[in-house]
């Protein structure tokens, strides 16, 4: 059953259309995450969930109910903010509980479950601090307990870790997992970094100016991206882009030069390209490796190279506006003015049109 159903949901701010038309289920104890650019409507549909952005159009329900007319205290949703909005002048023991309150909750009850979040998220000694005492994670914590109170229908994250360092960020990133594999609660996270989206997320949701362009799971969203969108936008380091032709084409077949080599892809049947026109052919940094000359796909020098321990990029100039990303052993003595040829794996190749960026293969 869906927890969270959006049908045909837009958003306008006068004659701009901001959300265009999404339709999306969010399954009861399902981990959501919306990722995009800065800009890209993620936050702005995040917010219309929880009731602080109103709806241009369209329907959204939470449970059997129909949300649109409904405040945010009506929707029973809890949202941990990015500045963790916490009450300066109370302690920690009062910041969570404040909620329960408004809601004339029982003190034994407020009590039971204050203890009980306090437990799980380890704040348990600092229920007497004020947040100024409390470090950038531990409040981040505090924000989470508060939420966890509440015992909402879903929770709602909105870009919750990036006022952390990037130590803190792996940490807290591993505490929200462990904390979802426990409780199983519906939760809608939005997020520009997508370390944390293929980490934490059951789906993810790639939104592009308002639209959605592609949902699905982490390692379905990297290995066949639907778009070129969505494969410059998903993986780290990104995926290298390069021009094809279109040499010959049959119903399902077409052969393409890549580099130095012709390559023969399978394609949609219902796909327009035609032999001299050129696509956008995608390759992953670890699908490239270093060849005989006579075999390569692409000949350069090596301009700078990465070495981050357990990895190692080389970055190749092949006269491309950007510089080709191949993955080495950690091990390999790779050094800036080298000249290597690399060559790709075919079954990992990834064709786009050059128009609409709709994948060909």
């Amino acid at each position: 059953m869906s927890v969270i159903a959006l049908r045909d949901v837009r958003k306008s701010y006068g004659d701009l259309e901001v959300i265009h038309g999404v339709n999306l289920d969010i399954a009861s104890g399902e981990f959501v995450v919306l990722v995009g650019p800065s800009g890209c409507g993620k936050s702005t549909l995040l917010r219309m969930i929880a009731g602080l952005e109103e709806i241009t159009s369209g329907e959204m329900r939470i449970g059997q109910k129909v949300v649109n007319a409904l405040t945010p205290s009506e929707r029973n949703i809890a949202m941990v903010f990015q500045d963790y909005a916490l009450y300066p002048h109370m302690t920690v023991e009062d910041n969570m509980a404040f909620g329960l309150r408004m809601r004339n909750e029982p003190a034994a009850e407020i009590k039971r479950r204050v203890d009980e979040a306090a437990d799980v998220l380890k704040i348990g000694p600092f229920l007497d601090r004020r947040p100024a005492q409390l470090s950038g994670g531990q409040r981040q914590r505090v924000a989470m307990g508060r939420a966890i109170v509440r015992h909402p229908d879903a929770f709602l994250f909105d870009e919750p870790l990036s006022n952390l360092d990037a130590a803190l960020r792996v940490e807290m990133r591993l505490e929200i997992a462990k904390l979802h594999r426990r409780m199983r609660a519906t939760t809608v996270y939005v997020t520009h970094d997508q370390v944390e989206a293929m980490t934490l997320a059951d789906r993810i949701v790639v939104m592009n100016a308002g639209h959605m362009e592609q949902v699905g799971r982490p390692l379905d969203l990297y290995r066949r991206p639907a778009s070129l969108f969505v494969a410059r936008f998903i993986g780290s380091p990104t995926m290298n882009m390069m021009s094809g032709r279109i040499t010959d084409r049959s119903t399902r077949n077409v052969s393409i030069d890549v580099g130095k080599t012709a390559l023969s892809v399978d394609v949609t049947s219902d796909m327009t390209i035609k032999p001299g026109d050129e696509v956008a052919i995608g390759l992953r940094a670890e699908d490239l490796v270093a060849c005989d000359p006579a075999e390569a796909w692409f000949t350069g020098e090596i301009s700078m190279v990465e070495r981050l321990g357990g990895q190692t990029y080389g970055y190749l100039d092949i006269g491309n506006e950007r510089a080709m990303t191949v993955e080495f052993t950690r091990t390999s003595e790779i050094q800036p003015g080298d000249v290597i040829s690399v060559k790709g794996d075919p079954r990992f190749l990834h064709v786009f049109d050059n128009q609409d960026g709709a994948r060909l293969n």
